[in-house]
């Protein structure tokens, strides 16, 4: 079904991710001005060839990666996300910084009206290109776009959750959705 538009971003990190065990998250916080969301799985497949023909197929999942652009990227939302300090309201960034793992919940309406509703479970992001440029004969709007990619859960190899706000079945996960990224 085709959707438009995109609206309540949030982000919540990741504190633990055991193997086999149960990942815990920081409460989300949201991030307001969504403006697109690029998901790309970056999937490839194979097929192996025999006796002149097609004989099997396989298909692998690869980087996931999100490019979220936004009307604004307030600084406490970049030293969350890409492990900067603020300190007396300025930003510091240094070489060494690690970007911590974080979910991404959001949701895009349907055509049909009603909401699909997406969280990405693990990703790492990548600071972000700064474009300005000086004010012309007309205005012309510049917004920031934050790259991350994102991987499998160690503790149950899930990369993405997607409930539909129409389907009765998710109606309980979906009033609760951006309380958690573990919403089921």
């Amino acid at each position: 079904m085709a959707t438009i538009g995109l609206r309540d971003v949030y982000y919540a990190k990741l504190l633990t991710d055991p193997a086999g065990g149960t990942p815990t998250y920081e409460a989300p916080k949201r991030l307001v001005g969504a403006i697109s969301a690029n998901i790309n799985p970056n999937s490839s497949s194979a097929t192996l060839f025999a006796d002149d023909g097609p004989a099997d197929t396989s298909a692998t999942l690869g980087e996931i990666s999100l490019e979220l652009n936004m009307a604004d990227l307030p600084l406490e939302a970049q030293a969350e996300l890409l492990g900067h300090k603020i300190t007396s309201g300025v930003l510091s960034k240094k070489g060494g910084d690690v970007p911590p793992w974080v979910a991404v919940g959001f949701k895009t309406l349907k055509s049909n009206g009603s909401y699909r509703y997406y969280w990405l479970a693990k990703g790492k992001f990548a600071t972000p290109e700064e474009d300005l440029k000086t004010k012309g004969d007309s205005i012309e709007f510049t917004t920031p776009t934050i790259s991350g990619a994102f991987v499998k859960r160690d503790s149950d190899d899930e990369w993405q959750r997607q409930a539909d706000a129409d389907d009765t079945a998710a109606a309980t996960a979906i009033t609760k959705w951006f309380t958690s990224p573990l919403q089921a």
